[in-house]
């Protein structure tokens, strides 16, 4: 019986067929419906239970697949028995459950309502959600679009974060099916409507109409003024009437500022405004502000080495030359002087108007010093001071203030040729002089020394005759001859011709500097002040005729033409002969 029955149960397994049997969930799900349940489709299922981390979906082919709770917009308001659409990721993952997304089915279905409903050049409205390097994630509709930065606003966009969690229109500019992204623009709509309006607002301008605006951008030759659909160009020149070097001085982006339209091109769209028109031109009413010889204040805004600019208002310079700074010191450059916003008082001295220029001085704040001397000093007066400087030509006497005088060479000596005057004098000599004339205009002042005593040849005949004998020092030695300082310093010439009865070839090896002699006045030439002397002739018994031909000697021994030579010659071969 027993093996009966175990035959039989062998047999019993023999007739069983396992190979119609599902092997796998797959199989189950793929049985009789594989054409119309695939991967990567959108499936509606149900919600059967609910979990803490999810819910477990009901999908309608005897299997089950789990949403996370992350995935609901509100999981929260989630109950049994809603319906949702799935996308179906896998006909079976790791858990032996079809794979299901709620996000997935969400985004196709918003992706073909978007490139369905809206195309390239479409308007639609988006919420910034958030920054990424270039630009800013925009919310379509629950599909993700980007919004270059080049994008959001007609002008340089300087803080991205100001955007975020705003809803704005928005025009789809690119739409790639293939990658699902969206590029779009808040910037081209913007550029539309403010074209539209940019017409309208052209039309409605005019020259010399005072209108709103907000400062868009600065450059270095000027400032773009948004107009509220055009934009205007404010040139620096026509920013203030005074010195700006950069706009940024007086505005900065995002500034609202009130300006005037200075010029319309309807052709090109653009607009020239101006911000110093809305108040006058301080140089019209300039002259009767300054005038003439008025003292005014300001402050020193530029130096160059000429001149200090000055400005007295806004708008309204005035340069006061290196010349005008000083009566007494010489000033070569105007940083010797002053210093860049400085405060100072000045004195206007002319104004041009047309050229808008006005001339002003900081030494007339004083009364010219040298118009003082000359009332102090007039000509004749006797001063008293040191020789402060030298040059070939005279020397210079501090008198006071810092003011100089001058003793030209021709004013030291009524008898003596002074050459050079260290001949006489040297610097920080104390010395007496006379002033001769005080020129305030030129800033001048003459001196003299040798007017301090009676010039000896207004008397010449009383001191010396042809014929006497006089005695005297070897002072110079040249090779025409000898002078011989006589008393009251008054010099003779001795010719090489009237050393000796003998001949002399050379003066100097008959005579030496200093050598004490006794000669005979032989000439007396007044005009040209000049006094001719002989030894040889200074013997007891020359007479007359003999000093007339002493005389006629020398004058037929001088080179041709010059026989009148004056003693200024005579004593520059003297120097020449030393030399």
């Amino acid at each position: 019986m027993v093996k009966e029955k175990e035959t039989n149960a062998t047999e019993l397994v023999s007739y069983i067929d396992f190979t119609g049997m599902p092997s796998s969930m797959e199989e189950l799900l793929n049985n009789d419906n594989k054409t119309s349940f695939k991967e990567g489709e959108i499936v509606t299922g149900k919600i059967v239970s609910l979990r803490n981390d999810g819910a477990l979906v009901d999908i309608g082919y005897k299997a089950e697949g789990f949403v996370a709770a992350s995935e609901f917009k509100a999981f929260e308001d989630a109950k049994l028995g809603d319906e949702l659409e799935v996308y179906l990721e896998e006909i079976e993952n790791d858990n032996n459950m079809p794979g299901l997304s709620l996000q997935k089915a969400n985004s196709i279905r918003a992706w073909n309502k978007i490139t369905s409903e809206y195309g390239e050049g479409s308007v639609i409205t988006g919420l910034m959600k958030h920054r990424v390097k270039g630009g800013i994630i925009v919310d379509l509709q629950d599909v993700e679009a980007f919004l270059p930065g080049s994008q959001i606003d007609i002008g340089p966009v300087r803080n991205m974060d100001d955007f975020i969690g705003n809803e704005y229109e928005l025009k789809i500019l690119k739409i790639n099916q293939e990658r699902h992204n969206i590029v779009v623009s808040r910037r081209e709509l913007l550029e539309e409507s403010r074209k539209d309006k940019r017409a309208v607002l052209l039309k409605e301008m005019e020259k010399g109409q005072i209108l709103p605006g907000i400062v868009k951008n600065i450059t270095d030759f000027g400032v773009f003024i948004d107009l509220g659909g055009v934009d205007g160009l404010l040139h620096i020149t026509d920013m203030s009437w005074g010195r700006i070097s950069h706009p940024q001085e007086m505005v900065e982006i995002g500034q609202e500022i009130e300006v005037m339209v200075l010029d319309i091109d309807y052709d090109k769209e653009r607009v020239s405004l101006g911000l110093k028109q809305k108040n006058s031109n301080p140089w019209d009413n300039v002259e009767e502000k300054y005038a003439l010889g008025k003292l005014v204040k300001g402050r020193v805004v530029n130096i160059m080495p000429y001149g200090a600019f000055i400005e007295l208002e806004d708008g309204v310079e005035g340069l006061i030359h290196v010349s005008e700074m000083s009566w007494t010191k010489r000033i070569t450059k105007a940083g010797e002087m002053l210093s860049v916003g400085e405060e100072l008082e000045a004195v206007v001295l002319d104004i041009d108007k047309d050229n808008k220029k006005i001339s002003l001085g900081l030494r007339q704040k004083d009364r010219n010093p040298w118009e003082v001397l000359a009332e102090k000093y007039p000509a004749g007066s006797t001063i008293k001071g040191k020789v402060r400087n030298m040059t070939s030509y005279g020397a210079f006497v501090e008198i006071e203030n810092d003011i100089d005088g001058m003793i030209h060479v021709s004013d030291m000596s009524w008898t003596r040729k002074i050459n050079n005057p260290n001949e006489l004098l040297s610097p920080g000599e104390e010395v007496e002089a006379v002033i001769l004339d005080i020129d305030p205009d030129q800033q001048r002042i003459s001196l003299g020394i040798k007017q301090l005593e009676s010039d000896p040849w207004e008397n010449i005949e009383e001191l010396y005759k042809i014929g006497d004998l006089v005695n005297g020092k070897v002072t110079k030695i040249t090779a025409f001859g000898a002078f011989i300082e006589l008393s009251n310093k008054i010099d003779g010439l001795i010719h090489i011709s009237q050393i000796s009865k003998d001949h002399v070839e050379k003066v100097k090896d008959v005579l030496s500097l200093g050598d004490e002699i006794e000669a005979r006045v032989i000439k007396i030439d007044r005009d040209e002040r000049r006094i001719g002397l002989s030894i040889k002739a200074a013997s007891a018994d020359f007479n007359e005729e003999e000093i007339k031909q002493a005389e006629e000697e020398v004058n037929a021994a001088l080179r041709p033409g010059e026989n009148m030579v004056a003693m200024d010659e005579l004593f520059a071969d003297v120097l020449t002969e030393e030399k």
